[in-house]
């Protein structure tokens, strides 16, 4: 029997962020299944929308034994500590050495990993894994569309296979396309030519949605020029929030021959290239982004949806800041929603005061962003939760959601979902499960950027983006960038960036 070692280590990292991923934030695993070890981890693993758990599917009918190792994940934040990263490691590491004969090894990693004492997490990763199985045993990756991918990763993986869909729909299916490039290695008993190429700009993440153009359009023709020849082609747009060289857009291709590789490669950084224009649009502030949104409603028969995307937390941002909330209160917005806040305190003291209660309380406002703070008001406390449901959109996919002692306040006629742990707004169970139902407000705010709109975009009248104070900017310019690799350009059509080495 084909016997392949697996696991998974996810985590996305915003160096300018607020908060780091400690062993805690895997444990409980925030928007992801909480950490799970050994043979539990297929368990867990399956029919969810994950890399492992499509891979586990698709492994099955194969007849491969997977042998497990660790997996698991944190919600968007900043460094990934040193003690989480090499405790979950030498699991895994340990994990494979231990496994007896192997013929592959198969990881599930998100790409875009930064520790404290590491640039490239996953390349370090990696490098230990090929340091245990040697230089010929298979080594396959899936990783997320917003991978900044390195050149040590690309080295050491015999194929990085990355999402196609924002929202990541498309998780568990990338997955199973794992399973099947590494049938194919196995079959053969050969490996690919690689080609690696890192584009030249940042691409924001609000432009790179894949229900829009350009990227829509570039997966499209991406999709078609795979073939017998390049069995396996990738186009990863980045996090570009990573303040090291390898942060950025990058494509990479596998081929029965260099040539078919490069080529390949070559045709879609030109297609990404050429449309550097188009990874643009409307960004409102938060008054003006509410007061359309309102005006909006007068007419609409579904709600109007605001991405406040700078304080999205799936994208490092602590998902408490109150720059939406004081701009929906300000301007008397009615029969408006806005979640999730996390702050376990406020969460508390509702509870403590009951459904019915009026509180004080200095709601949010806890992560020393500029420009924001506590909101002191007093809100009445509509419903209480213990932050325990199942979130079924296409996103999470029927994930089992822990968000810990919540409740819904009512400031006006605005009502906010606030929480003990946070977890991007992407399916509207996180709205149902403290007792309001989106589909019956005029105005929703929505702490996420893109991945809201695989179970919102239906429901919505229109989708609005706004920038309040946050740890994500969607002008990527706008970073305080330090350390990028020299000339790439800080966002679409923008300045490019000069490093001082000798600073």
């Amino acid at each position: 029997m084909t016997r392949i070692a697996v696991g998974g280590f996810l985590h996305e990292t915003n160096t300018f962020a607020p908060t780091k991923a400690t062993w805690e934030s895997f444990v409980h695993g925030g928007g992801w299944p909480a950490m799970t070890t050994g043979a539990d981890v297929l368990n867990v693993m399956r029919g969810i929308n994950v890399g492992l758990a499509g891979f586990n599917d698709e492994a099955a009918t194969y007849g491969w034994e997977l042998i497990p190792t660790i997996a698991c994940g944190a919600s968007p934040s900043a460094h990934v500590t040193e003690d989480a990263f090499e405790r979950v490691v030498k699991v895994m590491i340990d994990g494979i050495k231990n496994a007896g004969r192997l013929d592959a090894v198969y990881l599930d990693l998100h790409g875009a990993m930064v520790t404290e004492h590491l640039d490239d997490g996953e390349g370090e990763i990696l490098a230990r894994v090929r340091q245990v199985i040697g230089p010929d045993l298979p080594l396959v990756v899936s990783i997320d569309l917003h991978a900044n991918v390195t050149p040590q990763m690309v080295a050491h993986a015999d194929a990085l296979i990355a999402y196609r869909t924002y929202p990541h729909v498309d998780m568990a299916d990338t997955g199973r396309a794992a399973a099947r490039h590494l049938d194919l290695l196995l079959r053969s008993g050969q490996k690919f030519a690689k080609a690696f190429r890192q584009l030249p700009f940042l691409i924001p993440i609000s432009w790179q949605c894949t229900f829009d153009e350009p990227t829509k359009g570039i997966y499209a023709k991406l999709a078609a020029l795979e073939s017998e020849a390049v069995p396996t082609l990738s186009f990863a747009p980045g996090f570009p929030a990573a303040d090291f060289p390898d942060c950025g857009a990058s494509v990479f291709a596998y081929g029965r021959t260099q040539a078919d590789a490069d080529a390949a490669a070559d045709t879609v950084a030109t297609l990404v290239i050429g449309h550097e224009n188009d990874f643009d649009g409307t960004i409102y502030t938060p008054d003006d982004g509410v007061q359309l949104a309102m005006e909006l409603a007068k007419t609409a028969t579904r709600p109007v949806i605001i991405a406040d995307t700078q304080d999205n937390p799936g994208a490092g941002g602590d998902s408490d800041t109150t720059g939406m909330l004081r701009a929906l209160v300000r301007n008397n917005a009615q029969r408006a929603a806005i979640g999730v806040i996390y702050d376990p305190a406020s969460a508390e003291a509702a509870h403590a005061a009951g459904i019915g209660a009026t509180v004080e309380l200095a709601l949010g406002g806890k992560s020393g962003i500029a420009g924001d703070a506590p909101y002191q008001e007093s809100y009445v406390v509509e419903r209480l939760s213990d932050g325990r449901f199942i979130a079924p959109g296409p996103y999470f996919g029927g994930r089992e959601m822990e968000m810990g002692p919540s409740a819904c306040l009512r400031i006006g006629d605005v009502r906010v979902v606030v929480s003990s742990h946070k977890a991007q707004l992407a399916d509207q169970a996180m709205y149902r499960y403290v007792g309001i139902e989106p589909t019956e407000q005029a105005i929703l705010v929505v702490k996420s950027s893109v991945h809201f709109r695989a179970d919102f975009q239906p429901i919505a009248e229109r989708l609005l983006i706004c920038a309040a104070p946050g740890a994500m900017p969607a002008d990527t310019a706008s970073l305080s960038w330090t350390r990028l690799r020299n000339g790439v350009r800080v966002k679409p059509n923008g300045q490019p960036f000069h490093r001082d080495d000798a600073n």
